[in-house]
């Protein structure tokens, strides 16, 4: 067979407003504005003969524009090539757009369109991602965090954690980290009495200095948590490495991180916590793999941030048994959905990721480019 090459990739501007505004710790201390829509980056690929693949980046607040805008200056590099070589494409975009560095909007405008690449490659072989890559289950642990976040009271939280376990979601997270700790632990406590044994955890969204995380650690330790979530500044590898290893209730974070060597100053600095790589922020699946396989030979377990309709498969595909994040907000975009329960989200037996995108999303693009012929 002959080798296929990219005929034409069109790039989508979709900005997606949330039902409800949400806050998390940095709006309560004043660093950020409740958040009110995700935007969106979608690519979708065409090859001279014919195979098809989706994929997307997405950011919060700020960032959906200029992420947009990088992969149109680059992207052409990719025409013409053979859709299977994705490390080789990947390196190739880097490379086009290396004046403005590896990390940050650069690789999350080229995450997009590895995660398109995926697909393809994927549905061309007719098997789910998870397959493609070799999947170690078909099914993984699903925790929700959508009903958590600090805007919310305690009642709603309660109301929304047992609608979330009853639909067959296997655990609840909350957000902490709100200028009044002693507020924090009242509502752990009444979330976890609420609770019984369903699996628990925190997220207090980088709001901790190092002397308040070790303050809060120890006393959310009585509360039998799954994890304590970015307790500290994103980029603070020494500080998490620190309290991965000073407390029984396990550390996670990884979710901001931009690029593999962001994520190995944690391994580096003798982190023993849980990972939480995002593959639309890391740079796409071509990263995520590569960190996945050192986080693995590492002995840390994985809980991928967001996008649980790429991270399902990516889970699927980690040798020690890992969480996924539940956030129904961006179904909208999608005409279908993944199928849950028994606090198992379950990888769907479609082709590629799953997934085909809906007149919503097109309704709800700003501005779209197509490039090649």
């Amino acid at each position: 067979m002959s080798a296929d090459r990219i005929r034409t990739v069109t790039l989508s501007h979709v900005v997606l407003p949330l039902d409800n505004p949400v806050s998390d710790a940095k709006v309560l201390t004043g660093r950020q504005k409740p958040l009110t829509e995700t935007v969106l980056l979608f690519v979708e690929v065409q090859t001279e003969q014919g195979h098809q693949g989706m994929g997307f980046s997405y950011s919060k607040r700020a960032g959906g524009p200029a992420q947009y805008a990088h992969l149109k200056e680059v992207v052409e590099v990719a025409i013409g090539q053979d859709p299977s070589d994705i490390a080789k494409i990947y390196e190739s975009l880097m490379w086009a757009g290396a004046s403005v560095g590896r990390s940050g909007v650069a690789t999350q405008a080229v995450a997009a369109l590895d995660v398109a690449l995926y697909d393809l490659k994927a549905r061309r072989a007719d098997l789910p991602l998870a397959k493609l890559l070799g999947a170690h289950r078909d099914s993984c642990r699903v925790y929700n965090t959508s009903g958590g976040f600090l805007q919310a009271s305690v009642e709603e939280i309660k109301e929304k954690a047992t609608a979330s376990v009853e639909s067959g979601i296997g655990g609840i997270k909350i957000k902490v980290g709100q200028p009044d700790w002693a507020e924090d632990l009242r509502r752990v406590a009444a979330l976890r009495e609420h609770l019984g044994d369903t699996p628990f955890m925190v997220d207090a969204n980088q709001q901790w200095d190092r002397a308040r995380a070790r303050r809060m650690c120890r006393e959310l330790e009585q509360f039998d948590l799954i994890w304590i979530e970015e307790p500290l500044d994103a980029w603070d590898a020494v500080g998490h490495a620190d309290l991965s290893r000073s407390f029984d209730t396990p550390i996670a974070t990884g979710e901001m991180l931009t690029s593999v060597p962001e994520h190995m100053a944690l391994i580096d600095a003798g982190y023993r916590g849980i990972v939480q790589p995002d593959a639309p922020r890391i740079g796409g699946i071509t990263p995520f793999l590569r960190f996945a396989t050192l986080a693995s030979h590492a002995g840390l377990a994985l809980a991928p941030h967001y996008a649980m309709e790429i991270h399902l498969h990516l889970a699927a595909a980690y040798p020690s048994e890992p969480w996924v994040e539940h956030f129904e907000w961006l179904n909208p975009l999608f005409d279908e959905r993944i199928e849950i329960r028994d606090g198992q989200m379950f990888v769907p037996d479609r082709p590629g990721l799953g997934f085909t995108l809906s007149e919503r999303m097109r309704q709800l693009t700003k501005e779209t480019a197509t490039f090649g012929s």
